[in-house]
């Protein structure tokens, strides 16, 4: 009775862990940062910051996400934001409407992450290679295309619409947050979703009961593509500019809110919400960094130490018996 009662202890444990450890987290955070600044943390103006520094990293996370739920990894999501960032600055400038380029951008974003797919599957090497080569070569073709040189002047109306506000809520973060709502729904109420899980799980199975492991892979990296391009748009909105090395080292902060978020980077293992929870986390860490006037390079020690923790957490709570 004593074995089976430790037994039930330690299942409850992982499941309280896997269901509110992100939440207790960014809240202990916030609670922190609220004690040691709290004539600034106390306005409504603190939560629009945050909201608009997350929303890229959550938007990359979620396309990181599926990589990391097939037991892959997608390492070129920076330098796809920085080139469909930079193709559809180069449209707007030209004359085309925005709204126009904001659809190309995307489809350049769903582009890469198809160019990514077919790489993976015809080679049969592991995504970490195919993405780390894909990675330098679409930061090369951004920094072709654009001579090496940032991009500005965009439309008004885009520029005016990305600026803002809704209940102090950017429409950046709705962006990021609409687009959350949308693959929660694809990973829990369709075929593609159970599959893509399944193949996470044990992809030699997942073959055997009749999964296309092929199309799967290569639909998750369009996803991931297809992400990576709208926080294109967003991070375009945010700064005003196309610059040729935009979002470089933004793959770090995707796989740490992905993991942070509870997604195992072993695969099958993972929901939206803890990656968009992760995604808030990178953000509050980023803003209470800056906050606090700690250095950019102590910032990377912080965010690959983040890593390291939450996989070795991950794999201590997923162990448990």
């Amino acid at each position: 009775m004593t074995a089976e009662n430790k037994s039930k202890n330690s299942i409850s444990f992982k499941q309280i862990w896997q269901r509110y450890g992100t939440l207790g987290i960014l809240t202990l955070l916030l609670i922190i940062l609220a004690v040691l600044r709290p004539t600034f943390f106390f306005k409504p103006s603190t939560v629009t910051q945050i909201l608009s520094q997350s929303s890229v990293n959550i938007l990359i996370a979620l396309g990181e996400f599926f990589a990391i739920l097939i037991a892959g990894i997608d390492l070129s999501v920076g330098s796809v934001v920085a080139l469909s960032g930079m193709f559809m600055a180069k449209l707007m400038v030209s004359g085309t409407s925005p709204v126009a380029a904001i659809l190309l951008g995307i489809l350049m974003g769903a582009l890469l992450g198809f160019i990514n797919g077919i790489l993976v599957n015809s080679t049969g090497l592991h995504p970490f290679i195919i993405t780390l080569g894909t990675q330098a070569i679409y930061r090369g073709v951004t920094l072709i295309i654009s001579d090496s040189s940032a991009v500005f002047g965009f439309p008004a109306g885009f520029t005016r619409f990305m600026a803002q506000r809704i209940f102090y809520i950017p429409v950046a973060a709705l962006i990021a947050f609409a687009a959350a709502v949308v693959l929660a729904f694809l990973t829990k109420k369709t075929k593609l979703g159970r599959n893509i899980y399944a193949l996470g799980g044990n992809s030699e199975s997942a073959w055997y009961s009749g999964i296309n492991v092929k199309l799967h892979t290569l639909i998750v990296f369009i996803i991931s593509g297809i992400c990576a391009g709208i926080a294109g748009v967003v991070l375009l909105g945010r700064v005003g500019s196309a610059e040729p090395a935009a979002a470089t080292g933004f793959e770090t902060y995707a796989i740490a809110a992905a993991i942070i978020g509870g997604t195992s980077f072993f695969g099958g293992k993972g929901k939206i919400f803890g990656v968009v929870m992760g995604g808030l986390i990178i953000g509050v860490i980023n803003f209470g960094m800056n906050l606090l006037s700690v250095s950019s390079t102590l910032q990377q020690v912080v965010m690959g130490a983040l890593i390291i923790g939450s996989v070795t957490l991950d794999r201590f709570v997923a162990g448990r018996k």
